[in-house]
């Protein structure tokens, strides 16, 4: 069974967010670092960088897979966790709290309201 963490908001593409003021600090959720599995690579996004909700964020690779990270927020990354690219599989064992991915100064606070909370992204795990 997944971990999804309270607290939280998900997205139907396994992106969580964490609100941090007028940031979103975001990575990929339990569920999705499991269907991934033993993660190779990652590419980050860059400080500075635009993103818009729904575009791609970053993009990770495992030895059977590679999926692109999707920002549930549109904004401008402010933060990357860059430790990952030296190991990747960080994410794996800590999705929610080592394993985050970028940190995106969000231009509309409404953006996370679109978003899934625990329970919700629950109930679409099980559906």
């Amino acid at each position: 069974m997944s971990d999804i963490r309270t607290g939280l908001y998900y997205s139907k593409d396994h992106e969580w967010v964490k609100v941090e003021g007028g940031n979103a600090r975001i990575g990929i959720s339990d569920h999705a670092q499991h269907e991934l599995n033993d993660l190779a690579f990652i590419q980050l996004p860059k400080v500075g960088d635009k993103v818009k909700a729904g575009e791609v964020l970053g993009i990770v690779e495992s030895v059977k897979n590679t999926a692109d990270v999707i920002s549930p927020v549109s904004g401008t990354v402010v933060e990357v966790n860059t430790p990952l690219e030296d190991n990747p599989q960080v994410i794996n064992k800590s999705p929610y709290d080592d394993g985050w991915i970028a940190v995106v100064k969000v231009d509309s606070p409404g953006d996370v309201l679109k978003l899934l909370d625990a329970p919700s992204y629950k109930k679409f795990l099980n559906d």
